[in-house]
Parts: structure tokens; sequence; C-alpha cells
């Protein structure tokens, strides 16, 4: 790891995503209907907790296009991760 990614309130440059990485994305998704977000690449901050940008394909079901998307989620050291924004981009 580099000294970016030791350091408190830092974010990570944005890298493939890890096990754990696509299960805090999973559980914070869930039950989100309509738009599908499929992860591509994450970036983190840790805070109290941990901060989560993940870069995604976001599709509609039935429609032939889709968009990138950022889904920020905050993970706090206990409890269950949540969606914190959504930004088209």
């Amino acid at each position: 790891m580099t000294a970016q990614e030791h350091f408190v309130g830092g974010w990570t440059p944005y890298h493939p995503l890890t096990s754990e990485d696509k299960k805090v994305f999973e559980e914070a998704i869930a039950g989100i209907v309509g738009v599908k977000y499929t992860p591509k690449e994450v970036s983190s901050q840790v805070v109290n907790g941990t901060n989560y940008r993940y870069q995604t394909e976001a599709t509609l079901p039935g429609s032939p296009g889709s968009w990138k998307a950022i889904v920020e989620i905050y993970a706090p050291t206990k409890g269950k991760p949540h969606v914190t924004q959504i930004i088209r981009v």
C-alpha cells in the first residue's frame, strides 16, 4: 500500500474491486429498484468508518442505453453500509 492509502481522510486511487468492495456495494445497493448499477472501479476514504466512491455503469431494464454514475456509500465501523449519493456523470 502507498502512503496515501494509509492516510486517514485521504482517498485512494481508483482500483479494481476486491471481494470486500463487492460485498459492501451489494449490501448497500440492495433494495434500490429501477436502475441497475454495475461497479467497475472503486476509491475509498477511511474516516469514522469508510467512504466508498464506485464508478459504475448504469442501465434501465429494457433500455438499450447506459450511462456512467458514481455511487457513494458509507460503511460505518458497526452497522450496515448505505448509499449516500448517486451522481450521473
